[in-house]
């Protein structure tokens, strides 16, 4: 496999919340849901082939899954991974073009 493929399939998609909007508008910090096994360089890495940006800054949280019940029956729905991306300050991402 090459470098490129791997790196593609570290970010699965934007998160789109009030929370996230609030963080691109005031520090141009992006979310994205990433691989539950992607590191920070990884993170770096993608964003930057797939969007033509300048990273400066990677954080990385482990978000848990809720517990939910289906009627009787208990579930947990998964964890997963996000990631904050700060990019340089002249860079922006703009998903509407994407």
């Amino acid at each position: 496999m090459s470098v490129e493929f791997k790196l593609s399939n570290i970010i699965k998609a934007p998160v789109i919340s009030e929370k996230s909007t609030n963080a691109t508008e005031e520090s141009n910090r992006f979310v994205f849901k990433v691989a539950n096994d992607a590191t920070k360089l990884q993170v770096k890495k993608s964003v930057e082939l797939m969007f033509n940006v300048e990273v400066e800054k990677v954080q990385i949280l482990n978000v848990k899954g809720k517990t939910k019940r289906f009627g009787r029956l208990i579930g947990k729905r998964s964890d997963w991974k996000k990631a904050y991306v700060r990019l340089k300050s002249g860079h922006d991402i703009d998903f509407s073009a994407a």
